[in-house]
């Protein structure tokens, strides 16, 4: 019975017609995790006065990746000698060249600018990527800002040396400082370092291209450029420190965009310290010796420098040139860094994208 009226169509039950199942909701794409790129430079006092530049002193002299041998007579030294008496010199060198208006010196002027830049020109590639900036020494740390990025939310970090030409003293005591503060942290972002750019076709192109506007602007045609960087104890060179290496290969690239011999481009060291043996030639002797055998102009470029600091502006346009003028020189000009000039932020702005493949 129940076989016959299941066969018969026109008895079988009404059955309810087979519903299509509803659409999905478009799901929402995930944000992007965020990414924080962070600029870091070698560092300032927080004001231009003793008790501040001993402070900076201190923090920046008890490195060992800057002084290697921080043993009971570079103590003794220190404490003894250095900090109490070399700090209120150097507060008199920081007060000529102070941001008055910002209460800050130039570098951190600068610094904040390049950090401000980058960030608007990376704009395009999503609101997620956080550019911030760090003092390896003084203040804003790199452990404040690292901090900061961490608790923004950032996931992955690049951080950004600005030192063109890598040594343990200035590049790797950044990694040291941003793998301590990682050590802290349970919860780690996912890190890269950016490389030195001491041979990067933009950069060199950015050096030529500020030296030669600059150049057009002079009174005067210099017979002959020096390009100065930041001196080093041979003995780190001796141990293996590439630094030497990538200063000579700037300055020759350099020597190639301007079409210069290294009798109109001479590359020198500044700001020797102590009484060990340097990287010659020194740039204070080689200023002098040059005014004193009759070179009248005279012009200081410092490729070594992301940004104009104490070193620069005071060290190299203030007593070079009186270095120079007071033996017989007579037209100085110290070329400023590339700073946040848009050469300049062409360069980080490349580095930037260039680190952040894969990321972005």
């Amino acid at each position: 019975m129940n076989e016959a009226v299941s066969a018969d169509p026109e008895l079988a039950p009404s059955l309810p017609a087979e519903r299509a199942p509803a659409a999905a909701a478009p799901m929402a794409a995930p944000a992007p995790a965020k990414i924080g790129v962070l600029l870091v430079n070698l560092g300032t006092p927080d004001a231009a006065d003793a008790k501040a530049v001993r402070r900076y002193l201190k923090e920046f002299l008890a490195d060992p990746r800057v002084i290697e041998d921080q043993g009971l007579v570079w103590q003794l030294v220190l404490n003894g000698i250095i900090l109490p008496l070399r700090p209120r010199r150097k507060a008199r060198d920081y007060q000529k060249i102070w941001n008055v208006e910002g209460n800050e010196s130039p570098l951190k002027t600068t610094t904040r600018s390049q950090a401000q830049k980058l960030g608007s020109t990376l704009e395009p590639l999503g609101t997620h990527i956080n550019v911030d900036w760090a003092m390896r020494y003084g203040n804003p740390s790199i452990a404040s800002r690292l901090c900061a990025l961490v608790a923004d939310g950032c996931e992955r970090i690049l951080v950004m040396p600005l030192y063109p030409q890598y040594s343990a003293a200035t590049s790797a005591t950044v990694c040291d400082e941003v793998f301590r503060v990682l050590t802290g942290l349970r919860r780690q972002p996912t890190l890269r370092i950016a490389a030195p750019y001491y041979d990067d076709t933009i950069y060199i192109e950015a050096l030529a291209s500020t030296t030669s506007a600059e150049l057009a602007k002079l009174a005067f045609q210099p017979d002959l450029i020096l390009a100065s960087y930041h001196g080093m104890p041979e003995s780190y060179v001796r141990k293996g420190d590439p630094y030497y290496e990538h200063c000579r290969r700037t300055t020759a690239l350099l020597r190639d965009q301007l079409r210069l011999d290294d009798s109109k481009l001479m590359m020198t060291f500044q700001s020797r310290f102590g009484r060990a043996e340097w990287l010659k030639p020194y740039t204070i002797d080689t200023v002098k010796q040059l005014a004193t055998n009759g070179v009248k102009n005279l012009v200081v470029i410092t490729p070594g420098f992301a940004a104009d600091c104490l070193e620069t502006l005071e060290e190299i346009a203030v007593e070079n040139a009186h270095v120079f003028h007071r033996n017989g020189g007579e037209n100085f000009a110290a070329i400023p860094c590339l700073n946040d000039s848009a050469p300049g932020m062409l360069v980080l702005w490349q580095m930037a994208l260039r680190e952040l493949k894969g990321w972005v």
